[in-house]
């Protein structure tokens, strides 16, 4: 038998997982764009600290990693 409640409740919940992942993407689009305009101040200072702009760069990196995670789960790629 048909239940119609069932596939309502998985798409609520889908709804809001989706929400989630907006949510934690826009954060991390900031989070990579505050970190992109402290590695630049960093490198143009007088005392330049390379282990942490290398530190920085590193993070800088995994958020843009999970950033592309997040993006491939919103938009699937479509098969031609």
């Amino acid at each position: 038998m048909f239940d119609g409640g069932k596939l309502k409740r998985r798409g609520e919940m889908q709804r809001e997982r989706e929400r989630e992942l907006r949510e934690e993407l826009v954060q991390l689009r900031e989070q990579h764009r505050a970190l992109d305009e402290e590695i630049v101040e960093l490198e143009s200072s007088a005392a330049v600290d390379q282990l942490l702009i290398k530190r920085l760069k590193r993070r800088k990196l995994a958020i843009k990693d999970r950033i592309q995670v997040i993006e491939d789960q919103l938009l699937p790629d479509i098969i031609a």
